[in-house]
């Protein structure tokens, strides 16, 4: 008699470093152009994923796509468009950076990369800016995800220089990935 090979995931994995303390500060948050972007990451039942990695990526406020590398002191002068942060026991997380530049055609985003349990591959998603809704018509990934599901990839303002941004894995709310 032959029985199925039982379910297991990845891991666990030893991740000295990874999530390091100043490593969602893109920009100090002094800086007065700064933004704070904000979430949580939930499973298919809704429930937070306490044990996350978010990885942003993302030009400049000019557009421009840093060429150089950043410190990992983020001193407010050496801006990498680089951040990384761990999620919290609520699934949360948050990064302080400034609002990026549209780069070529189509919207400002920033590219978001998350890890997680039963992963085994990091999926990648963008986070684009409510107020860019005219921008939003002529971005040419957008354009290729249907309407009702492109809600998923633009993020919430929440007050003056807040926004949120709700990642979810699985389920009917569940944000688009891309596939490369």
């Amino acid at each position: 008699m032959s029985t199925s090979t039982p379910s297991q995931t990845v891991g666990p994995f030893f991740g000295y470093a990874l999530p390091y303390a100043a490593g969602p500060e893109v920009v100090p948050g002094w800086r007065p152009d700064a933004i704070r972007v904000r979430g949580r990451v939930l499973d298919g039942a809704g429930q937070p994923v306490p044990d996350a990695l978010l990885e942003i990526w993302q030009a400049d406020e000019t557009g421009e796509i840093p060429r150089r590398p950043g410190g990992i002191a983020r001193a407010g002068h050496d801006f990498s468009g680089f951040g990384r942060c761990g999620t919290d026991a609520d699934g949360g997380y948050w990064f302080s950076t400034v609002k990026p530049g549209a780069v070529g055609a189509g919207a400002p985003y920033i590219a978001v990369l998350v890890f997680a349990r039963g992963l085994l591959k990091p999926v990648f998603t963008r986070l684009y800016f409510p107020e860019d809704a005219a921008a939003h018509a002529d971005d040419p990934l957008l354009a290729d995800v249907p309407g009702a599901r492109r809600a998923t990839l633009i993020a919430e303002r929440e007050g003056e220089r807040r926004y949120r941004f709700d990642i979810h894995l699985q389920g009917e709310r569940e944000t688009v990935f891309l596939g490369f």
